[in-house]
């Protein structure tokens, strides 16, 4: 089986969007220090159960909260999507020290992610 291990929510005001989880919510959000605008997010502690996730600028396509899924074979999954009546809305890419991510939509119309870590990344 593969896990939901993250979520992703796209904002139109970034700024006001970390300061809401951390006022409301407590979460403690920090910037990535990646090519894009990216704001990590930590839920709770890592002994309790729950997943954390991020918050990025609403823009490039995904319109509502985007849960990542972790699976052993990325190549493998992305063709058992097309086989299946799903499409591949954005290829797989490397995030260098985390893993393979690529997007996909299931023929009901939602969108997730698919991620295989990199085999020294802690998920």
């Amino acid at each position: 089986m593969a896990r939901v291990v993250h979520f992703e929510f796209p904002s139109s005001n970034t700024a006001a969007s970390c300061k809401f989880y951390e006022s409301v919510l407590g979460w403690k959000i920090t910037g990535w220090e990646g090519p894009q605008e990216y704001w990590l997010v930590t839920t709770g502690a890592d002994s309790e159960p729950g997943i954390n996730g991020a918050i990025y600028p609403l823009g490039n396509g995904m319109t509502g909260t985007v849960n990542v899924v972790d699976v052993a074979d990325i190549d493998d999954v992305l063709a058992r999507t097309e086989a299946n009546g799903g499409q591949v809305i954005m290829p797989k890419s490397e995030i260098p020290g985390v893993g393979l991510l690529a997007y996909i939509q299931e023929p009901g119309g939602n969108i997730f992610g698919v991620m295989q870590a990199a085999p020294d990344a802690a998920m």
